[in-house]
Parts: C-alpha cells; structure tokens; sequence
C-alpha cells in the first residue's frame, strides 16, 4: 500500500499528460483530415466510429493476450451508457453545426455547473467555496477567450441541451460503474468500445449525409487522407483511454477543467501551425483560464486537507482512548490478581 501511494502522483500527472497530448494532437489531426484546405473528410460521426472500431480491437487483442483482464457488467448498463454516450458524440455535431461557433461554446462552458449539479443530485457531493470560485475564473477566462457572435435558435438550442445533458451523464457514468463493479478504465472501456462501434458505424453515415450532404462511399480516399484517419483513430486509442483513466481517478468536474487546458493548448498551436489569429482578447482569457486552473488544483489540495483532517483528529482520539481502555484493563486485571491471592 504505501508503495502504490507513491507511484500514484506520478501515474496521476501521466494520466493528465497523456489526455492533454493526445486530445490536442487529435484536434491538429482532425483539422488537417477534415478541412478545405486538408482532405475534406467531413463525416465526423462515422470517423468516431472508426476510432472506436480501432478502440475495440486494441481491447480484444489486450484481453486475448492476458494484458489485461474482462469483469462483468451487465448488459443493460453497458448498452445505457453506449446510448448516452452516443448521443454526446451526436448532439455535439449537430450543435456544431446548427449553432453559432459563439454559442456551441456557451454551451461547452456550461457542462462544468452542469456536472456539479448532477453530481450533487444523484452522488450527494458537495463542492467548497474555492473550487465554485476557481471553476467560475475558469469560464470565465475561457469565454473570453473563445465565444465571439452569440446566436440562438430553437433547433440548435434543443441540440446543445441534449449535448450537455448527455455529455455530463456520461463523464459522471464512467466513474460511477468503475467503482460500481470495481473494474479498471482500460477494461470499461473495452467493454463499451464495440457497442459504440457498431451503432455509430450503422448509424454514422446517414447522421454525416445529414450534416453535410456528402455521402461516404462518394468520397475519394488518398494516400494522405488514409494516413490521417489512421493517426485519428491510432490517437483515438490513447485519447478514450486517458479519458477513462482520469475520470476514475479524479472526478468529472476535474476532466471539465482539464478540457478547458486543452482548449488554451489548442488555441495556443491553432495560431504557430494554422496562422490562427491570436489577439489581445485571446490572450487574456487565456492567462485567466490558466490563473484559474491554478487556483482550482490549489482548491481540490485545501478541500482534501480539509475532510482529511477530522478524520486524523478522530483517529488520534480513538487511538487515545484504546490505551486508556488498556492501562485500566490491565490495572483492574492486576487488582484481581491481588484479591484472589
């Protein structure tokens, strides 16, 4: 035990590393794939589809081999959380493309009070009031950052509801059944990945053709084009895994912050590899969501500290009281003694 206590900071932080690299490497490679000026793949559902087809067959060749090792779930939990997470991965795109770049990311911005709403109604959690303060510098910086024109309409609003809604039930899922059945991200995840596979792949193309009006056998794949679905999905794979990991580790309020570092990162490379601009506004909210992601690890350590020392004090006190209990045991032990003599 106190061994796994010290590796764990260190496996944390490459938790942590490992999804920031690996969302934002996908983001630059989704770019390039599904731009104008790239390849032109603009069947975002159905590349999911690809990535957790890929996802899968890491899963199944990792238990074939004894890498790692398959639980039960049930059925029906995994079949409720493939549905949900579908939806996310849906709503998302169709949010993107029913509604302003403004307000698709309001409504990413709004997951955060989301999750700790639902986490207070279905777990009980309760949040201090540094993490509410560093959460609250967090949106605020990255609005500023990122929302520009802001226009709302009743298609698109419906589908950015369903987006957020379904979004942070499923980040709040994979913790829950990680602790439910007490099984591991990596093998949860190979649980899920093929039932997501299937329905987006079945799914996918007529979701896309809806989109954007393009059908996937009419496109033509190039050498370029293949490499990058192939760096996608290779990325794909580390990227569901790190989700997964730092869902079960740390908390879904936790993955939100970590998702607005990505946003920052993404901006940041979007301006050195895509000539993005970057203006005062951009910066700024940049420095502040950064100040309140500080501020947030600075809140999660106090709040730890905090729950952590009445149990220390109780512990202490318990620990007291046993020797107390035990000095008189044996002083009574010792007058028995003397009267049977």
């Amino acid at each position: 035990m106190e061994s796994e206590k010290k590796v764990s900071p260190v496996s944390d932080v490459g938790a942590w590393a490992m999804n920031v690299v690996s969302s934002v490497g996908i983001i630059m490679a989704n770019k390039q794939l599904m731009s104008a000026n790239g390849y032109s793949f603009t069947f975002a559902t159905t590349l999911t589809g690809f990535h957790f087809a890929v996802t899968a067959l890491v899963g199944m060749v990792s238990n074939a081999t004894g890498f790692s090792s398959s639980k039960h779930v049930p059925l029906w939990e995994l079949i409720w959380f493939s549905i949900v997470a579908n939806m996310s991965i849906t709503g998302m795109n169709l949010s993107l493309m029913l509604n302003s770049v403004g307000f698709y990311q309001i409504s990413k911005l709004s997951m955060i009070p989301v999750v700790c709403v639902m986490e207070w109604i279905l777990h009980s959690k309760r949040y201090s009031k540094e993490v509410k303060m560093s959460v609250v510098v967090v949106v605020i910086g990255v609005g500023v950052c990122t929302v520009t024109d802001v226009k709302v309409n009743a298609k698109g609003f419906i589908c950015a509801c369903v987006a957020v809604l379904s979004t942070s039930l499923q980040q709040i899922s994979i913790g829950s059944l990680q602790k439910k059945y007490s099984i591991g991200s990596f093998e949860l995840l190979s649980k899920t990945a093929p039932i997501q596979a299937c329905s987006l792949l079945v799914l996918g193309p007529f979701c896309d053709y809806y989109l954007s009006g393009n059908l996937l056998l009419d496109y033509k794949y190039t050498s370029g084009a293949i490499f990058f679905i192939l760096l996608s999905c290779s990325l794909a794979v580390f990227c569901n895994v790190s989700q997964y990991l730092c869902i079960g580790r740390f908390s879904a309020v936790s993955f939100q912050v970590l998702g607005h570092m990505k946003t920052v990162c993404v901006l940041t490379l979007g301006w050195l590899l895509f000539d993005s601009a970057l203006t005062l506004k951009n910066i700024l909210g940049m420095l502040v969501a950064v100040a309140g992601m500080v501020i947030y690890s600075w809140a999660v350590e106090v709040e730890k500290s905090n729950t952590k020392s009445p149990h220390a004090a109780k512990n202490s006190l318990t620990e007291e009281e046993l020797r107390l209990l035990k000095e008189e045991m044996e002083k009574t032990d010792v007058e028995v003694g003397q009267s049977k003599a």
